[in-house]
């Protein structure tokens, strides 16, 4: 694991992923992972139940995470990983509330009703690691979750050291991400994808 993700998701976590990725720190962990690896699953519920963990066989198939759920657990895989950067992915703090409230949230809030059996499993697991456990069930509260975003953010900031954290809002592109790397800058546009918009029309679809 070369790189640590601190950033709640809905922070351009996506778009890190796939940047991560195009520079050669991947593949890279993210809730989507959970999704499409059916060994990740269980290493989650796990996680959800608070049982200990063995963060080296979790990630053994990668070589950076963003995202929830391994965000729940930046303290720990700081430590675990000593060598590995550190990214916090940030953005205005009610834009962030804004865009969860359109996206993942809803998602999270209904798990019990979605009809397939791995997609329930996987959305009562965000619930209890995100909704339940960071938000104390109240993610849907504008000052809550925002006092909560702050208080995470400024954590991570005063918690890692400077010269090996980075923190970054995808807007910023390539040039803080890359020298924060080591690497050089690719020759193409940086990956914004997943916005909300992209992200509802998906689901509506889906639905």
């Amino acid at each position: 694991m070369r790189v640590v993700g601190a950033g709640f998701g809905r922070t351009g976590t996506k778009s890190l992923k796939l940047a991560l990725e195009r520079l050669g720190f991947g593949p890279c962990h993210h809730m989507l992972e959970v999704g499409t690896n059916p060994d990740q699953l269980p290493h989650w519920q796990r996680a959800a139940a608070g049982e200990a963990m063995d963060w080296s066989e979790v990630f053994r198939d990668y070589g950076a995470c963003v995202d929830w759920p391994s965000a729940r657990y930046w303290r720990e895989l700081a430590a675990h990983y000593p060598d590995a950067r550190m990214i916090l992915s940030v953005r205005d703090p009610d834009a962030w509330f804004d865009s969860v409230q359109r996206t993942i949230f809803p998602v999270m809030r209904d798990h019990a009703k979605h009809a397939e059996p791995e997609r329930r499993q996987r959305m009562a697991m965000a619930h209890e690691l995100i909704v339940r456990q960071t938000f104390d069930g109240r993610m849907d509260e504008r000052a809550h979750a925002t006092q909560v975003f702050r208080d995470h953010n400024a954590a991570v900031q005063r918690e890692i050291e400077p010269d090996r954290l980075l923190v970054f809002e995808a807007a910023q592109g390539w040039a803080p991400l890359c020298a924060h790397l080591g690497v050089e800058v690719p020759d193409e546009p940086f990956p914004l994808t997943n916005t909300t918009e992209e992200f509802v029309n998906r689901r509506r679809k889906q639905s």
